[in-house]
């Protein structure tokens, strides 16, 4: 493979922001443009070799989206100590609490991060 040529990861992650969730598709409308505090997130970012739904670089934040497949998933708890062991902060939210309560979402965050909301 070439150096300039996308890894089976980035081409995957390129495919999973092409057909967001919906939940996805709303919180993306909050954090996208540097809405959310000024900070600038991504969206489906390889980070080792996981995808990260939401990521800002800056705060060392992912933010997950998790549908009902997530629910005490040991994978996920393998996957949060890694991205953890990093330096990551780890946030998961249901797709259910973001598609019915997103202002909650975003006040969470905030919490998290010191933010005044």
């Amino acid at each position: 493979m070439s150096p300039n040529q996308p890894t089976l990861l980035t081409r995957r992650a390129r495919g999973m922001r092409s057909e967001p969730t919906i939940a996805e598709q709303k919180l993306w409308i909050s954090l996208r443009n540097q809405q959310f505090a000024g900070l600038k997130f991504r969206r489906q970012v390889p980070v080792g070799s996981y995808i990260a739904d939401f990521l800002c670089f800056e705060k060392m934040l992912i933010i997950e989206a998790d549908g009902d497949q997530h629910g005490e998933n040991r994978s996920d708890s393998t996957r949060d100590m890694w991205l953890t062991s990093q330096g990551y902060i780890v946030m998961r939210f249901s797709n259910h609490d973001i598609l019915s309560d997103i202002e909650s979402v975003l006040a969470t965050i905030a919490r998290e991060l010191g933010l005044v909301w």
